[in-house]
């Protein structure tokens, strides 16, 4: 079977969207020479009617170079729109490339560490858009054809080209003095900017907590050091660069006046015409404006180089190997084999050599105390985490390595902390498949839901989500089970379904559970109440030792009300 290793995909991808703002770039710079060249009319222009039409008071001379000069002009806007619509595609392409694989690699990232960072590569994507689309990604391509003028200059006196080369060196060495001295500190500035909105971003989400037991001020002053230390340093670094960038523009006036002192002299002497002087100010002036520009935009290169380490760092972690195919509709057991999980950085399993078969239409229960492992078994069991080694077969497949979007088809899942997506019931229930309307309320009806939705403001078409209607617990873990089982998967785990559930709801739950399993679907539940381990046909204990049983529904009532070790139907394993 064909696989598809993700950081393999992505180091493709980085590779493509280097040659894709390659080609831009040089496209855009081929631009550019024209763009500069017919910049040359204006001092060309000038020096005309100075030093030929005031002297020879040709009108038809004046008319013959305005009309040059125009049409050069308007071929100029041309040209000039055209590069910028050319940085304005290549940032949209740009977006439209990453975002999917970034949306993708931050999930990764999420699954495997709960970083909430990734989500800032998904602003920094933006971020590189909009730079792509400012002047300042266009300044050096300019700067790039000064010798253009610089020759000019020289063309003019030699005396010209000197001074602007001289004016040209003397800008680049303080742009690379402002980097030295403020790279460091804008870059641990922007490194805790992003420490601080993670921050926020993962307590807002803890509002009404922070809120009822009058965290704010605490959580605030938190807050407020971790960016009184970014803007402390970003100041800093600006400083140094505004510094510099104040020190570029003396240099770049001042080698204006001494174009205009040095054409002066050689007026003067008679060695060129008074013309050539305001033409050589006009090219000195633009000569050096690029140069000029790269300084004043060099926080926004600093910050692009930023956003695409991240953006490139993201897409580097490494992937998980899996089907690229899609496999059909499982049929079979659910094997686990020798299943070892420990947490990274820990040296002894949470999870051990646990090894049991569920067949379609079981049921299984998990229980043990705190700690034990129960919830990162059910992420095993949905193939979210990596095993150490061993693993858990459906119908003969890897879940881990089983191609997501039709794995999906096959299994439902409830965590242990619902959240819904932002959208309507429908859409959540659905997965975000518009597929099939029916599906939905069957789904609905399944989990004994239909009649709630009813009762809310606009049924199925209710909006979830941020600053959208607010729903309770219970409400948003009932539609969390219907979204489990909706497409009638074959394998459905769920993570204490009845934890905020009253009465009705568990009532609804254990109905739901015994249609999963009439309708030979293999279940799987964490649960503390006996209601719901009354339905399992099998039971799995996790102890606090990462020892474990496994044994039939005979046990359950033995379990639940005699001591560990005075059951005796459940087959011992270490």
């Amino acid at each position: 079977m064909a696989r598809l290793k993700s950081n393999s995909s992505n180091a493709a991808l980085i590779a493509s969207g280097r040659r894709m703002v390659f080609r831009g770039l040089v496209f855009a710079g081929v631009l550019s020479a024209f763009i500069n060249l017919l910049q040359l009319l204006v001092p060309l222009y000038m020096l005309q009617v100075h030093d030929r039409v005031l002297n020879s008071r040709s009108m038809d001379t004046l008319a013959m170079l305005t009309v040059l000069a125009v049409g050069g002009i308007v071929l100029y806007g041309v040209l000039e729109f055209i590069r910028s619509t050319t940085m304005l595609t290549m940032g949209a392409q740009f977006v439209r490339q990453l975002n999917l694989p970034l949306i993708e690699a931050s999930l990764r990232v999420s699954l495997q560490d709960g970083s909430s960072k990734a989500s800032q590569s998904l602003r920094d994507v933006s971020e590189m858009r909009s730079f792509f689309a400012s002047g300042a990604a266009g300044a050096p391509l300019e700067a790039a054809w000064s010798p253009i003028f610089m020759l000019a200059l020289t063309a003019l006196h030699p005396l010209y080209g000197i001074v602007a080369l001289v004016s040209a060196v003397a800008i680049v060495s303080m742009s690379v003095i402002g980097d030295l001295v403020s790279k460091s500190l804008l870059r641990d500035s922007s490194a805790a900017q992003v420490e601080v909105l993670a921050s926020v971003g993962s307590s807002l989400r803890q509002a009404e907590a922070i809120d009822a037991m009058g965290m704010l001020p605490a959580l605030g002053r938190h807050w407020q050091a971790g960016q009184n230390h970014a803007d402390h340093t970003f100041d800093m670094g600006m400083r140094r660069n505004k510094m510099i960038s104040a020190a570029s523009k003396s240099i770049r006036y001042g080698m204006q006046v001494a174009a205009l002192a040095i054409g002066a002299i050689l007026v003067v002497q008679s060695l060129v015409t008074p013309g050539t002087m305001m033409a050589a100010s006009i090219l000195m002036a633009r000569t050096l404006q690029p140069f000029d520009s790269i300084i004043e935009n060099w926080r926004q290169w600093r910050a692009a180089a930023s956003s695409w380490s991240r953006i490139k760092g993201l897409l580097d972690t490494d992937g998980v190997e899996r089907e690229f195919n899609p496999l059909p509709a499982p049929e079979g057991d659910l094997v686990v084999e020798k299943l070892v999980y420990a947490v990274p950085g820990s040296a002894s399993p949470l999870i051990k050599a646990l090894d049991f078969t569920l067949s379609p239409g079981e049921v299984l229960g998990v229980i043990g105390p705190s700690a034990t492992g129960k919830s990162t078994l059910t992420r095993l069991l949905v193939g979210t985490l990596k095993p150490t080694s061993g693993g858990a077969f459906l119908g003969g497949h890897n879940v881990h390595t089983w191609e997501r979007r039709s794995f999906g088809k096959a299994v439902g899942y409830l965590p242990q902390a619902v959240s819904l997506l932002d959208g309507s019931i429908r859409e959540n229930i659905s997965r975000l498949n518009d597929d099939d309307p029916a599906a939905v309320i069957a789904a609905a009806r399944q989990a004994g839901v239909h009649d709630m939705i009813g009762r809310l403001p606009l049924g199925y078409d209710t909006q979830t989500g941020d600053s959208r209607l607010t729903l309770s617990g219970g409400q948003k873990q009932r539609i969390g089970i219907a979204r489990a089982i909706y497409g009638k998967p074959r394998l459905v785990v769920m993570d204490e379904p009845n934890a905020n559930l009253d009465t009705e709801g568990e009532q609804a739950l254990v109905r739901t559970i015994a249609r999963l399993k009439a309708d030979g679907a293999i279940v799987v539940i964490i649960a503390h109440r006996s209601a719901l381990l009354q339905t399992a046909d099998k039971l799995l204990l996790l102890k606090p030792d990462h020892s474990w049983q496994f044994g039939s529904a005979a046990a359950v009532s033995a379990i639940m009300g005699a001591g560990e070790e005075r059951v005796v139907l459940l087959e011992n394993r270490a």
